[in-house]
């Protein structure tokens, strides 16, 4: 009888989330309850302010967006593309790809690829990298957050940042 019972109260569970969440995401029961939404954003104009993107870097040619990540990555010893800033990340690989990071007290410069999706499909396509967060050390593109905190287990990572302004490793 429990077991009746709580699956009834999954089922009505489930029907109250998918009613509640009708004007943001189409959803369809499948077999023992599960929910599956679709991943398609609506474009009505009540959607909340917050998910809209802040701020655009200026709008031009893809080649200017180009432009813009090859001086990123060029000028700032430490680039990263991320959700986010390193103040406060967006995602749990940004937060561990800033905290490895701040590790050794490098300056490090970013940009948050959720305020622009022009420009973080310029990034994707400059590195060929899926991915975010994408991290650049001295010009080179290193890859995401697993890569930097095995560099960094590895000690690769000290290396790699050895000569970089403001480096001296926390104890």
């Amino acid at each position: 009888m429990a077991a009746s019972l709580s699956s009834r109260l999954v089922k009505g569970i489930a029907s109250l989330q998918a009613a509640r969440s009708s004007r943001l995401a189409s959803a369809s029961v499948c077999q023992n309850g599960v929910m599956r939404y679709s991943s398609t954003v609506p474009s009505d104009s009540e959607t909340h302010d917050d998910f809209k993107p802040t701020q655009k870097i200026p709008s031009g040619s893809t080649d200017s967006l180009k432009d813009i990540v090859e001086n990123d990555v060029k000028d700032n010893p430490v680039m990263i593309y991320m959700k986010g800033v390193p103040e406060s990340p967006q995602c749990g690989f940004s937060s561990l790809a800033v905290r490895v990071l701040q590790h050794y007290n490098v300056p490090i410069s970013s940009r948050n690829i959720l305020e622009d999706q022009e420009l973080k499909n310029a990034v994707k396509s400059f590195s060929h990298w899926p991915t975010f967060p994408q991290i650049f050390i001295k010009g080179e593109f290193i890859g995401g957050s697993d890569i930097i905190l095995n560099m960094h287990k590895e000690g690769e990572l000290e290396k790699k940042l050895k000569d970089v302004s403001g480096n001296q490793k926390s104890q």
